[in-house]
């Protein structure tokens, strides 16, 4: 019979490099609005998912879509005023 032994070692001997950097935690900081406005949007549409959505359901959904779009112009706003060397062109 052979021994069973634990990889216990073997998988987190490399956690520490494998860990988000700063700037990929400030990155996914400047993503939450976005992150969570989608996460509103699928929430309203999961919950029409096993009836025929009311009136109700569609300006929720209307409501969600817009702000997961202002999010996500907010962000590409955001991010391209940064990336605009010196400021304004």
């Amino acid at each position: 019979m052979k021994p069973i032994v634990t990889v216990q070692d073997a998988v987190t001997a490399f956690a520490d490099f494998m860990e988000p950097t700063a700037a990929e935690l400030d990155a996914i900081e400047l993503e939450m609005p976005v992150i969570l406005a989608d996460v509103d949007l699928l929430d309203a549409q999961i919950t029409t998912l096993d009836r025929t959505p009311s009136e109700l359901d569609t300006r929720r959904i209307r409501r969600a879509r817009r702000r997961a779009l202002a999010a996500r112009v907010a962000l590409a706003n955001r991010t391209a005023g940064a990336m605009v060397p010196g400021g304004a062109a």
